[in-house]
């Protein structure tokens, strides 16, 4: 799944691509796409048609359009959906699911997706904490790169709760945009083991966990994301590639940068979880 940096890769490209221009024609092309909009296709071309979009937003790893009507366009890519900037005398995608035309006959957006997981839907926004969000997703915390983000806040919200630091940081109530991938990376960064109790962890911890997130992603930012999966794109279809230098994620079996010891895979949540045996001590259990 896309986390935050991917996601800010994609928001940043359609604030300069589409943000100011008004939207003439939308061409839903697989109602799945919008399944997630209640009031149907015909609603939300109609509701579209004729906005202008006013800004892109992003609060971890959620992505919304603001539109001039003072409602949000919401965009949950899924673990395939792609925002793509395309001439309008470029060929469909093969998974091509609703098409965007606008006013000044410019290049189209296209929202592609091949799994069919993610979508789009209109949502009213709603001022929390002196932040315009969509209702929907009023409950998400800010994340770690968020200007108003509030460490001390986060590390107490961390340590409040009684479970694992991994299942803790995954957590978007507590703090956002964090990911399986950038979970593994901040804890190596920390030398924190996945499983070490919240409820156990000091406050210089919590810290540690949190300022390497901010660090690893930022630098994942620059790289235009983490891209496993050709899927995993910006609005011109170019993948990312701070792939290439994770420390523990995906690397079983290969020797940790800091020690020389053979990168541990773990079974976690469904998945998989990455650690260093020597760095990053497993807890006692309790």
């Amino acid at each position: 799944m896309p986390e935050l940096p991917e996601v800010e890769v994609v928001r940043a490209g359609l604030e300069a691509h589409v943000a100011g221009r008004t939207i003439t024609d939308v061409e839903v092309l697989h109602a799945r796409a919008i399944r997630r909009h209640e009031l149907g296709a015909e609603d939300f071309t109609g509701r579209l048609s004729g906005t202008k979009i006013t800004a892109a937003r992003r609060r971890g790893k959620y992505l919304w359009l603001e539109l001039s009507d003072g409602q949000a366009m919401l965009a949950h890519l899924g673990m395939s959906g792609q925002m793509l900037v395309q001439p309008d005398d470029a060929p469909d995608e093969k998974h091509l699911r609703v098409r965007f035309r606008f006013a000044d006959n410019g290049l189209e957006l296209r929202f592609v997706d091949q799994r069919t997981f993610g979508g789009l839907a209109l949502a009213e926004l709603t001022e929390v904490d002196g932040t315009a969000l969509p209702g929907t997703i009023a409950h998400i915390a800010r994340d770690p790169m968020d200007p108003r983000f509030d460490l001390d806040q986060a590390v107490r919200a961390l340590r409040s709760r009684r479970t694992e630091i991994k299942r803790a940081l995954l957590d978007q109530t507590l703090v956002s945009g964090i990911g399986n991938i950038y979970a593994d990376e901040a804890l190596w960064r920390s030398k924190l083991h996945w499983a070490r109790p919240t409820d156990k962890l000091t406050a210089a911890h919590g810290r540690a966990v949190l300022t390497a997130a901010s660090e690893v992603m930022a630098a994942a930012l620059v790289a235009g994301g983490t891209s496993f999966d050709a899927l995993y794109v910006n609005i011109n279809g170019q993948s990312g590639y701070f792939d290439r230098s994770l420390d523990a994620y995906g690397q079983e079996g290969l020797p940790c940068g800091r020690c020389g010891t053979a990168i541990r895979r773990d079974p976690f949540m469904n998945r998989s979880s990455f650690s260093c045996p020597r760095c990053q001590p497993k807890p006692r259990v309790r």
